[in-house]
C-alpha cells in the first residue's frame, strides 16, 4: 500500500518539521514528509493532487495568525482540515562553537518576536535580521565563520543539524508559547479519528461589508443557538478597500444539557442560516483537535 504524504514548510528542522514528526508518532498511519519553501506551495499542492495533505501553521498564541495559511484557505476549493495540532513553541539561540561576541541574531520574524524581551535584555546592541524559516537561519549561522559572530533563534535539531552549539535555551518570552497547526488535505481524503478528542468545523465567509449590522446578524444567528465560537478572524477580500473575508471556528462538542444529536442539529441550522445571508460560504469540515505533550 503506498504510503501518504503531508507537505511542511522547510528547510529540514524548522517547528513545523517537529510537530509534524510528532504527529507521526501519535497517528497509526505514518506520512512520508515532504519540504516546501513556502506555505502556499505546500496547500496548493494539496489542491493540485501533487500530495495528500499539508500540514501548517495557522496561528501563534503570541503572534497571531499566519496569514497566508488563511488566505490560501480561502483561495483554494475542495479542501478539508483533517484535524488540529496545538504545539508548545520552545525556541533556542545557537552559535558556532568557541564564539566570544553575538553581533547578529538571525531567525524568523515570528521567532524574534516571541523572543524580544531576551534579547533586549541580552543582547540590546545586536543587530536582528529576518529569515524565511528558522531552519535558515541555522544554516546561515553554520555556514558562517566565528569571527562573524552569529546566532540563530531555531530548534534544537536545526541547531544541530548545522553543528551549532546551545547559548541558550527557552528564550520566548512566554512559557505558554503554543501555535496551532492544521493538516489539510482534499474533500476526498479518508481518515479516522479518536471520537472521544474535542472538535471543531471551520467555516469562511465572504460578508457583504456594504450593509450596517450585517456582521452582528450573522454572529446571533450563532448566538441564539447557543453554538460556541472560539475564534473570529478577518482577512481583507482583496477585491476593493473594506472588504473582508471572516473565518469562524464552531466549536462542535454539546455544552451542558444538549443533547450532542440537538447540538449538531442547530450547528446545521446555523450554517444554513449563515449561508443566507453571505455572498459566499465554504465548510472545511469538523476535525479533531490534538494537544501536543512536548
Amino acid at each position: 500500500m503506498k504510503s501518504k504524504s503531508m507537505g511542511i514548510l522547510g528547510p529540514i528542522g524548522t517547528h513545523s518539521e517537529a510537530a509534524a514528526r510528532y504527529l507521526n508518532s501519535k497517528l497509526e498511519d505514518q506520512f512520508d514528509l515532504k519540504i516546501f519553501p513556502t506555505i502556499d506551495e505546500a496547500i496548493s499542492n494539496v489542491a493540485e493532487g501533487s500530495i495528500d495533505s499539508a500540514f501548517v501553521p495557522v496561528e501563534n498564541s503570541l503572534e497571531g495568525s499566519v496569514n497566508i495559511t488563511l488566505d490560501t484557505l480561502a483561495r483554494l476549493d475542495d479542501l478539508k482540515i483533517v484535524r488540529e495540532l496545538v504545539w508548545s513553541v520552545h525556541n533556542s539561540m545557537m552559535i558556532k562553537q568557541n564564539c566570544q561576541s553575538i553581533k547578529k541574531v538571525f531567525s524568523h520574524p515570528q521567532a524574534l518576536s516571541q523572543c524580544r524581551e531576551f534579547i533586549r535584555k541580552n543582547l540590546p546592541d545586536a543587530e536582528i535580521v529576518a529569515t524565511s524559516s528558522t531552519s535558515k537561519a541555522a544554516e546561515i549561522v553554520g555556514k558562517s565563520s566565528v569571527e562573524d559572530g552569529f546566532a540563530a533563534i531555531c530548534t534544537q535539531r536545526a541547531g544541530e543539524l548545522n553543528s551549532l552549539i546551545e547559548f541558550a535555551r527557552e528564550i520566548q518570552d512566554n512559557s505558554s508559547n503554543s501555535t496551532r497547526f492544521f493538516q489539510i488535505a482534499r474533500k476526498d481524503f479518508e481518515s479516522i479519528e479518536d471520537p472521544n478528542l474535542p472538535s471543531k468545523i471551520l467555516i469562511i465567509c465572504y460578508i457583504d461589508g456594504k450593509k450596517s449590522g450585517e456582521l452582528c446578524s450573522v454572529l446571533e444567528e450563532f448566538a441564539h443557538r447557543n453554538v460556541n465560537l472560539t475564534r473570529i478572524e478577518s482577512r481583507p477580500a482583496k477585491t476593493e478597500l473594506g472588504t473582508y473575508i471572516f473565518f469562524f471556528d464552531l466549536e462542535m462538542n454539546a455544552p451542558k444539557n444538549r443533547s450532542r444529536e440537538l447540538h449538531r442539529m442547530l450547528i446545521d441550522e446555523s450554517l444554513t442560516a449563515v449561508s443566507r445571508k453571505t455572498l459566499w460560504l465554504k465548510n472545511l469540515g469538523e476535525f479533531p483537535v490534538i494537544i501536543a505533550k512536548n
